[in-house]
């Protein structure tokens, strides 16, 4: 089944493990969860008042409410 679920966060939420620093994705793009990729760069341009669907391709649009 299908879902849509909406993320506000861009970027990735900070983990320390001992000195050591885990990245956990926050926006929903990862390929690589719980981890995070990088693929919240893809977030950096979109506008707060809009929402966006991201494609299994990497490529986004822009849906109604």
């Amino acid at each position: 089944m299908a879902r849509i679920i909406v993320k506000e966060n861009k970027g990735p939420m900070e983990i320390k493990v001992g000195e050591e620093s885990k990245w956990i994705y926050m926006c929903g793009l990862s390929k690589n969860k719980p981890f995070c990729d990088g693929a919240h760069k893809k977030t950096l341009d979109e506008e707060e008042d809009k929402i966006y669907k991201y494609n299994e391709d990497g490529s986004r649009e822009e849906i109604s409410e």
